[in-house]
């Protein structure tokens, strides 16, 4: 595992510090590891969906030449 040093905002540290003591997540690594794993897992299928599209567009073009 990689170990990566980030600065965060005043707010934004106080809503994982939040987040951690309510009991969503053990510590803040979990809780950023967790957000970093959503984001990517979320642009993951847009880019999926963005490639998917453009298949279809070729397809379309291909079929009405």
């Amino acid at each position: 595992m990689n170990a990566i040093s980030l600065d965060l905002p005043d707010q934004l540290t106080a809503d994982v510090d939040k987040a951690v003591a309510a009991g969503w997540f053990t510590d803040r690594q979990e809780a950023i590891r967790q957000a970093v794993r959503e984001f990517i897992n979320s642009r993951r299928l847009e880019l999926q969906e963005s490639q998917q599209l453009d298949d279809i567009a070729w397809a379309l073009r291909a079929s009405k030449s």
